[in-house]
């Protein structure tokens, strides 16, 4: 008897999974089936990408559908147009056999009077994206009062791209008698608040630990300075040369930079990012699905809904700035059972972050020492001699030329033969690589690593911001605003610290003018935007200084303000 079978799900299901090749559930398929299968209580499953939420809680879904009333029974959520693309296509193939189920996908960026035609004619399940689900209800389209279930697939990814509004309206008009069922990879303060406010005594199945990607992922970190970040990723690449990865950077515009030096240095690579239209972008994801591409640049925002089941490298370019997000990083890598790793390139200030993902995430990093030049062209000359001894030889095709290449090369004897052969084929690594610089941190001196520090931070500026977590700002939005800012101009951004009513943020004192002057004009959330360098009080010391010093227009407009409404102090 199929193992799918025991858990409850229905012949026409399981003729259908079966020709997908599921043979094994997975820890949240095996957990969550049955529990859904038998009870309409709120659910929350905690597992990371890869481990299989789909099926886990799609079969139930198709199974309990009534298929001769033609509503709105299922809604599922999920955070980017190629996830819900992505979760729509599984669910037809498990239900390729069960006739008349009809299954929708709405979507930004997608023409809304044709999903709104498709809804009209009636179908079962929805899988949408905030945004348009909730364009949807408000224009009476998108019914929900006879929902059935309501599921939240990577809830903490949709919270971090800032939909909280959309997933509160949603849970707000939908159908009261609704099963919800939230589905995450980590259990953030967002999270927390949506399940508290809208489920109802929810049971809890946590499968994260024990996920098999998790366990077959070895995470590394190298330390370098910040200006031999490319060198480093290089370096990682050319030590590995059949590497299929994604490497995640903080901003686009730092995407189609590393992505055009790849490029440039003979990778086949490319960036995926927020300026690439949507048929740009399938065109990039087709070629890196299909192996043509071998590194893919990305920024988080583009990379989610990617599904790649064999990527052996994660490459974290700049660390992010919730440990969270490391997580759904590094998950993107040894799924179905293949081993992977996830690699941080970090500078010297950066290893509190670090150590605050091993304790978020529950991982152990170890460091690893930049590769020399020697160790990357002996990696590369090895590595082309194992592929010279099991390349396959067509005699058939050879066996006319060889008279003349025999003829022409007889005058080199054998180990002239392969020093020819060797430097035609590397001649380009051992140039690039024959004057490389060490670029180990612990190999230099204090006084030139200390030297190397000052310099680090005499080119950064600390600037303040008139928004703060109050306004829904967070890491990921204040970089896409820094970005949309710059437009064209590269910049280093380096710590973040976003308070309630206000924030602070480090970038390079080379476009600061051209930041400020730029934001002036924006409006974000309703407040008109000004930023200013962060004037630091010499008799303080830590964030209290930053408190109290600079933005000094909009600090006094608040006591204004307060006084008028009775208040004391800047809120």
């Amino acid at each position: 008897m199929s193992v799918f079978k025991k858990l409850g799900v229905e012949n026409s299901l399981l003729k259908g999974i079966e020709e997908l090749g599921f043979e094994t559930p997975t820890p949240i398929q095996e957990a969550c089936i049955p529990w859904l299968l038998a009870t309409n209580t709120d659910l929350i499953g905690l597992a990371q990408t890869g481990t299989g939420k789909t099926a886990a809680f799609g079969l139930p879904a198709i199974q309990m559908t009534d298929l001769k009333r033609l509503t709105v029974q299922t809604l599922i959520l999920a955070p980017t147009r190629e996830l819900c693309l992505q979760i729509t296509r599984d669910l037809e193939s498990y239900s390729k056999y069960v006739k008349g189920l009809k299954v929708l996908a709405v979507y930004g960026g997608a023409s809304m009077d044709t999903q709104i035609r498709a809804l009209k004619k009636g179908v079962h399940v929805v899988v949408a994206t905030p945004g348009r689900a909730r364009d949807l209800m408000q224009r009476k389209k998108l019914i929900l009062n006879q929902l059935d279930r309501l599921v939240l697939d990577e809830a903490d990814e949709m919270l971090s791209m800032g939909f909280k509004d959309e997933l509160d309206a949603i849970l707000e008009n939908a159908s009261e008698h609704k099963q919800s069922i939230l589905f995450s990879a980590t259990m953030s303060k967002e999270v927390e608040r949506i399940a508290n406010k809208y489920l109802s005594n929810p049971e809890k199945i946590t499968v994260a630990k024990e996920n098999l990607g998790a366990k077959n992922i070895e995470h590394h970190y190298y330390m370098v300075n910040a200006k031999d970040r490319f060198d480093l990723l290089k370096r990682i690449a050319d030590m590995n040369p059949k590497i299929y990865g994604i490497v995640f950077c903080r901003t686009r515009r730092e995407t189609k930079d590393i992505a055009n030096k790849l490029i440039e240095a003979g990778y086949n690579a490319d960036a995926l990012h927020g300026d690439l239209s949507q048929a740009q972008r399938d065109e990039v994801m087709g070629r890196f699905r299909s192996k043509h591409l071998q590194i893919l640049v990305a920024t988080d925002v583009a990379a989610r809904g990617l599904d790649v089941n064999e990527l052996s490298h994660i490459i974290n370019y700049n660390l992010p700035d919730e440990p969270e997000v490391y997580t759904h990083r590094s998950g993107r890598t040894a799924r179905a059972g293949k081993k992977g790793v996830s690699i941080a390139i970090i500078h010297s200030r950066e290893t509190r972050k670090l150590k605050l993902i091993e304790k978020t995430a529950g991982i152990s990093f170890s460091k690893m020492k930049p590769p020399s030049g020697q160790d990357v062209c002996s990696k590369q000359l090895f590595s082309l001699i194992d592929k010279i001894e099991k390349v396959k030889v067509n005699e058939a095709q050879i066996e006319p030329f060889l008279p003349a290449i025999y003829e022409k090369l007889q005058w080199l004897d054998r180990e002239a033969l392969i020093k020819h052969f060797v430097s035609a084929e590397f001649n380009r690594f051992f140039n690039y690589y024959k004057n490389a610089k060490d670029l180990d941190i612990d190999s230099k001196s204090k006084s030139e690593w200390a030297d190397g520090k000052e310099r680090g931070r005499q080119d950064m500026s600390r600037l303040f911001i008139n928004v703060g977590s109050k306004q829904n700002l967070n890491a990921q939005r204040l970089i896409g605003l820094i970005n949309e800012t710059l437009d064209s101009s590269s910049a280093e951004i380096g710590k973040i610290d976003v308070l309630k009513n206000f924030s602070f943020f480090e970038i390079e004192k080379k476009v600061v003018d051209l930041l400020i002057a730029g934001i002036g004009n924006q409006d974000f959330e309703g407040v008109k935007l000004a930023v200013e360098v962060a004037q630091e009080n010499p008799k303080k010391s830590g964030r209290s200084k930053d408190r109290k010093s600079g933005f000094a227009p909009f600090r006094k407009a608040a006591k204004k303000k307060n006084k008028r409404k009775g208040r004391k102090g800047w809120s």
